[in-house]
């Protein structure tokens, strides 16, 4: 029997880089997965490689910012599979710029998608896991130590310049953890952060001439740390490189398990090492 048996987990924006390994990475130590991405071609992707790998998967599509998503994604795990027992807040994206350039639309997109939208998933959640902690309770059965790991970054916790939006919202990220944790621990639900350093994805990736770019909802956005900065920060990570969306996923893990099942209300930091 492997650790997350019979586990149902849903995990935003799980059909790419970081959020794509974190449902591989559970999904093949037991546990049925919810995939969500904006687009069907990634998200279906992920959910072949779970059921090609013997897993149990089913795509959710959507953008995580839309009105009803949270209530829809929450419902599929519990229509297709009974239940809900992990909870991985992972969508997002970077929009940058300094903050005398920053529009409102800017500040209000990564807002959304970073923090409002785990506050809806949470939201919609809750009744789900509140009524199963009741006919546990009722039953006599004992009460499952369900999980619930929201993604941040080191820019939430020390800030980052051209970044006030995004900072802003993964420091959001603790709060909102910090108060779910008291919240939550009588459902037996722990609630945890990780905040990522330096991790290299199709987000921190870049050509030399730094024009790589990503569509989200008809928004080009602008991505990619170029080599020569890339260079520098890794210079600046105690281990000497950024980290794998593997090794990102396995941060995730180790919240997920029983052996986390008496840590709530913390963050790990995920970061070679590095120290703000």
């Amino acid at each position: 029997m492997t650790k997350l048996d019979g586990k149902i987990a849903i995990v935003t924006g799980s059909g790419r880089g970081i959020g794509r390994e974190i449902a591989l990475k559970l999904a093949g130590d037991g546990a049925a997965v919810v995939v969500n991405d904006l687009d069907e071609e990634p998200a279906a992707g992920t959910v072949a490689a779970i059921a090609a790998a013997g897993g149990r998967a089913v795509a959710c599509t959507g953008s995580v910012t839309e009105d009803g998503f949270a209530e829809r994604f929450v419902k599929t795990a519990v229509d297709r599979f009974g239940g809900l027992d992990i909870i991985v807040n992972n969508a997002g994206y970077t929009w940058d710029t300094v903050i005398q350039k920053m529009t409102d639309e800017q500040w209000d997109a990564v807002l959304d998608v970073h923090l409002k939208a785990p506050f809806r998933i949470l939201r919609a959640a809750q009744p789900v896991i509140s009524a199963a902690v009741k006919e546990a309770k009722a039953a006599g059965e004992p009460v499952p130590c369900r999980k619930v790991v929201n993604i941040s970054s080191i820019a939430g916790l020390g800030g980052n310049a051209g970044q006030a939006n995004y900072a802003a919202a993964k420091a959001g990220v603790t709060g909102l953890t910090k108060t779910l944790a008291k919240e939550w621990g009588r459902l037996n639900t722990t609630v945890n952060t990780v905040a990522f350093g330096l991790i290299r994805t199709r987000l921190t990736e870049a050509p030399a001439d730094g024009g790589s770019t990503i569509d989200v909802q008809g928004r080009e956005i602008k991505v990619g740390v170029s080599p020569r900065l890339l260079d520098a920060m890794e210079a600046g990570i105690p281990l000497g490189r950024a980290g794998t969306p593997g090794e990102a996923a396995g941060a995730v893990y180790l919240l997920c398990i029983p052996e986390s099942d008496y840590i709530s209300g913390q963050t790990l930091v995920c970061g070679g090492g590095f120290r703000l």
